[in-house]
This record gives structure tokens, C-alpha cells and sequence, in this order.
């Protein structure tokens, strides 16, 4: 199981293992149960009112002194802790410091009783110091230190202290009188020697003055003479200068009227200049472009009407040719065709014929079958025997009928009733 404490403390460890006991300030430390055994010590610091009533002094002078001091367990020296846990193991803190207390009270009171009262009260330095000291080394055994040790106060019943400072009161109040008379004395005098002086720096600080108003009464004149020669000067040299920037200013005005009439000159031949140019601009150039614009319309317009007159010829010419040559190549297409057409007919006759005819058949079927589409009625009559007799068309059916020889004789160019048959004949 582990335990801690904090920095104002110590735990010591003994038991099992533990001989001689682990002391430990302000850490932590395991231990087994039952088997060891853990005990604490406090290392607050103590204050101590040591007070010591009616302690004879080396003279046989009863007087009381109280004093105040620190005081601590040391934990950090581990012989000092060791003595103090064998010495201090299970006390309280007031234990602790009763003890203390006592130990220190009795040096007190051993150091009072071989001083006396004068050396307590005049040197309180020196008496704490021997209380400290004492102490210290008595209580260093016991593991306790002493942080410091004040002399806090020293009476008696006997007036002796009061008695004491009687004299020295008498004393200071008989040296306080003579120092005041000597004072009052020295005042006087250095006062009276103050006046004289006084008196003495104002009489050479009137003579002074006096002097310094002649030097200044001189020097201002001479200041004067050479203020007024300079002021003198000053003046003619500024009246000279005023000449001076007059006639300066009076050049520079003939310059500027110089450079000005100048100026105009060349501003009116610059005007000169610009109105010749303006006239040849606005007059001269517009006619010479006139008279350029004419000469080139009129130069356009006569190769205009050359060319028209040209291209009209040329145009007449090829188009005369054009035309001959489409009449001679006419003419001779026509002759080639008329010449192959002989020569076919010479070639095939009677077959070359029916060629012809099969290919107007076409034509001649549809001249044929307009007439029969407008037909307007188709009577079919029978003989009564089951037979179908010939139909009888209206009129103009058969008037087409009647003018398909001559139409195929125009169409054909052959006499119908020339043409045999070919192929086997059949009889009807």
C-alpha cells in the first residue's frame, strides 16, 4: 500500500525490512500491512514567545525580557530528523514546541543573569546573538533548528530602566539647551556677517551697475556712430541700387518691346505666308484638280466608248461565226443523219421499217388510248349462242380506227399498205 506526505512533513517506515527505520520528507513510500508500520512528524515551523519574568541581571537588577524566535525539524539533514523522530515520535506539535519553549527560556534566562541591565538594554543585537548561539547548539541535538531569535522587549518593576534614561534625558535636554544657545549665537553672528555682506555685494553691485552703464552708455554710442554710417550707406547703396534696377528694368523693357515688334513681324509674314498658302489651297489646288479630274473623266469616257465599240465588233464577229459554224455543224449532222438513214434502209428495207414502226408503237399507243379514255360508253353485244360478238364502239372510237393507217404513215414516213408481214402468216 502506498502512503505520501507533503513537503512539511516526514514519514518514518519501520517493521519488516525496515531496521533502521526509512524516514522519508515529503515523498511517498510502500508498505506491506500488518508487518511494518508507518508514523508521521510534522516540520512546521514553530513561533515561540519566550518571555523570562523577573530574571535577575549580574547586578542584582530584576527585569523581564521577552523574546520571539523560529524554530523547525530539519528534515532535509537526516541525523538531525533521526533525533528528533527518537526524541519527538508521537508528540503533537504543541508538545513539540512546549518542550522547545522551555529549552530556550532557560538559556534566556542563563544569558540575562550575566549581563547587566545596561548591556541587555543598550546592545539588544549582541544579546540575541548570545541566545541564538546558546540555543542553537543545545537545540541541534534535539533535531531541531533555530531559524532566528528577536529581542522583543525589556522592562522592570523598579523604574531602574526609567531611572536610567532620568540621567540621559537630563543630559540630552542640558546638551540640547547649550546647543540651541550656541546655535542662537552662531545665528547672530552669521547673520550680522550675512548683512555685512549683503551691504558690501550691494555697494559693488551698485558700482557695478554704474560701470556697466558707462561701458553700455559708451559702447552704445560708438553702436550709434557706426549704426548710423552703416544706415548712411545703407541708404546710398539703395538709392544706387534703385538706379540701378531701374535702368536694369528700363532695358528690359526695350528688349521685350524689341523682341515683341519682333515677334509681330514674324507673326504677319507667318499670316502672309498662311493666306498665299490658304488662296493656293482653297483657289489654285482645287482648280488644277478641276481641270485633272475633267481631262481624266473625259480621257475614261473616249477608251470607254473604243472599248464598247471594240467589244460590239468582236461580240458581232464571234456571234456571226457562232451561228455559221452551229449552221454548218446542222447541216452537217442533219446530212450524216439523212445519209446513215439511207443507208440503213438500203441496208435492212422492209426490217429496218418495222424497226422504226416497233419504236413509234409507244407513241402511237398513247394517241391511240387518249381517245379511249374519254370514251364515254362501251356496249358489249352478245349473238345470243354464247358467243361474244364484236363491240360496238361509239363514233369516234372508230373513227380513230379508221385514221390509224395515216397516222403511223406520218409518224413512220412508210405507206402502210407496202409493208408484208414477217414471221408465219395466220389465218384468222
Amino acid at each position: 500500500m502506498f502512503y505520501t506526505c507533503g513537503p512539511n512533513e516526514a514519514m518514518v517506515v519501520s517493521g519488516f525490512c525496515r531496521s533502521p527505520p526509512l524516514m522519508i520528507a515529503g515523498g511517498r513510500v510502500f508498505i506491506i500491512p500488518c508487518v511494518q508500520q508507518i508514523q508521521r512528524i510534522s516540520l512546521n515551523t514553530l513561533t515561540l514567545n519566550v518571555k523570562s519574568d523577573k530574571v535577575y541581571t549580574r547586578h542584582g537588577v530584576p527585569i523581564s525580557v521577552t523574546g520571539i524566535a523560529q524554530m523547525k525539524i530539519q528534515g532535509q539533514n537526516k541525523q538531525m530528523l533521526a533525533a528528533a523522530c527518537q526524541m519527538f515520535m508521537g508528540k503533537s506539535e504543541a508538545e513539540i514546541a512546549q518542550i522547545a519553549l522551555e529549552t530556550l527560556e532557560g538559556h534566556q534566562r542563563a544569558i540575562i543573569a550575566h549581563l547587566t541591565v545596561e548591556e541587555i538594554y543598550k546592545d539588544r543585537k549582541k544579546f540575541s546573538e548570545q541566545v541564538f548561539k546558546v540555543a542553537s547548539s543545545d537545540l541541534v541535538n534535539m533535531g531541531i533548528s533555530v531559524v532566528s531569535y528577536t529581542l522583543k522587549d525589556v522592562h522592570d518593576d523598579q523604574d531602574y530602566l526609567h531611572s536610567l534614561g532620568k540621567g540621559r534625558t537630563a543630559q540630552v535636554q542640558k546638551d540640547a539647551r547649550i546647543g540651541e544657545a550656541e546655535n542662537k549665537r552662531d545665528a547672530v553672528i552669521r547673520e550680522a556677517h550675512a548683512m555685512q555682506e549683503k551691504i558690501s555685494a550691494q555697494y559693488k553691485n551698485e558700482i557695478d551697475m554704474a560701470k556697466a552703464q558707462r561701458d553700455y552708455e559708451l559702447k552704445k554710442a560708438a553702436y550709434d556712430i557706426e549704426v548710423n554710417t552703416k544706415r548712411a550707406e545703407s541708404e546710398m547703396a539703395y538709392q544706387l541700387q534703385v538706379a540701378k534696377t531701374k535702368q536694369c528694368i528700363e532695358s528690359e523693357k526695350m528688349q521685350v518691346q524689341v523682341v515683341e515688334r519682333a515677334q509681330q513681324i514674324m507673326l504677319q509674314e507667318q499670316e502672309i505666308t498662311r493666306k498665299e498658302k490658304e488662296l493656293e489651297a482653297k483657289v489654285k489646288k482645287p482648280a488644277e484638280a478641276e481641270r485633272y479630274r475633267l481631262e481624266k473623266l473625259a480621257e475614261a469616257e473616249r477608251l470607254k466608248l473604243i472599248m464598247e465599240a471594240e467589244a460590239e465588233a468582236e461580240s458581232i464577229r464571234v456571234k456571226g461565226e457562232a451561228e455559221a459554224f452551229a449552221v454548218e455543224a446542222k447541216g452537217r449532222a442533219e446530212a450524216e443523219q439523212m445519209v446513215k438513214k439511207a443507208e440503213a434502209f438500203k441496208e435492212y428495207k422492209e426490217g429496218a421499217m418495222v424497226d422504226m414502226l416497233l419504236e413509234k408503237l409507244p407513241l402511237m399507243a398513247e394517241e391511240i388510248s387518249r381517245p379511249l379514255c374519254e370514251a364515254k360508253k362501251v356496249t358489249m353485244v352478245s349473238s345470243g349462242g354464247g358467243d361474244v360478238g364484236v363491240a360496238k364502239l361509239s363514233g369516234e372510237v372508230l373513227d380513230i380506227m379508221t385514221q390509224l393507217p395515216e397516222a403511223l404513215e406520218k409518224m413512220t414516213g412508210v405507206n402502210i399498205s407496202q409493208v408484208t408481214r414477217i414471221g408465219p402468216s395466220t389465218e384468222p
